[in-house]
């Protein structure tokens, strides 16, 4: 049975960071009905003034955050030692675990800049486990064509015979980045029981098995239960980010960049945070 559309939710503007302007997906007001998802952000723009301020130096726990880049340049640091770039294709899939703290900056570069951050949200026993980082260049990501008109970079997850690179990851996602033609009809397999969404980026098309309501850029669809989507395109071509994932079913206690199950946990990562005991010995704050 195909899924159908659960809802279609339009993305809205706020500012985060020291003032870059993005558009929200889903966040805070949407959980649990994503789970294990929590957020995900939309920071496409060709005014340096709404970017280039940045994500100074911010703690994370609980959580792994995931950044996918279309066009322009993020430099990255962090508490135990990472310190680089990503651009354009690139994929940073950061585990936060028992705590982190870094910094995003974006670059001019052309003064466009264009990308996602995605929430994951962790089970509780692995809330505490070590931070790590998968980062993989856009040369490392394959692409699959499962159809005619249908190209798909696969970041977690697979397609037919080709693996996503981001792998051990505790929700079982799938991460693809999808490119219909126009006048594409095609059905994508999902696990029965994982929550999925499809973000569209550009262009128009359907998300339902009656191939009814056309959605365009800007909006997510949330699909309900089943074993696989239907994506239809008419007389325009589609690219949506399509993910999905295994839903965890706990609480969720959040406060900011910190998610945690429970109020009392949260607490304690907050005063963590705040007397100088939030990092793991070997890590190292922030200069």
């Amino acid at each position: 049975m195909l899924r159908s559309t659960a809802e279609i939710l339009e993305s809205q503007p706020t500012i985060e960071g020291a003032g870059v302007h993005l558009r929200r997906a889903f966040g805070h007001r949407e959980v649990p009905r994503l789970d294990p998802f929590l957020m995900l952000d939309d920071f496409r723009s060709e005014n340096p003034a709404e970017f280039v301020a940045g994500f100074p130096w911010h703690p994370h726990r609980g959580i792994e955050t995931v950044t996918y880049m279309l066009d322009g340049r993020v430099d990255h640091e962090d508490s135990i030692g990472n310190r680089g770039a990503i651009g354009p294709g690139d994929v940073q899939w950061m585990t936060s675990g028992s705590g982190i703290i870094h910094q995003e900056m974006p670059r001019l570069g052309d003064g466009r800049l264009g990308g996602f951050q995605l929430w994951v949200n962790l089970p509780g026993a692995n809330k505490m486990m070590d931070p790590r980082y998968q980062e993989v260049p856009s040369r490392g990501i394959p692409e699959a064509e499962p159809a005619p008109g249908v190209r798909m970079r696969v970041v977690a997850g697979r397609v037919g015979n080709v693996q996503g690179p981001v792998q051990n990851i505790v929700v079982d996602p799938e991460f693809l980045d999808v490119r219909l033609s126009p006048r594409t009809d095609y059905v994508h397999p999902l696990p029965v029981g994982h929550t999925a969404f499809a973000y569209a980026l550009d262009g128009a098309g359907t998300f339902d098995p009656d191939a009814r309501e056309v959605v365009d850029g800007g909006h997510l669809v949330l699909f309900r239960d089943g074993e696989g989507v239907r994506l239809t395109t008419r007389d325009k071509s589609l690219r949506m980010l399509l993910i999905s994932g295994r839903p965890i079913g706990e609480p969720v206690a959040w406060w900011g960049p910190i998610v945690m199950t429970n109020r009392k946990d949260l607490e304690q990562a907050v005063e963590e945070y705040q007397n100088g005991t939030f990092l793991k010995r070997g890590s190292r704050p922030p200069a």
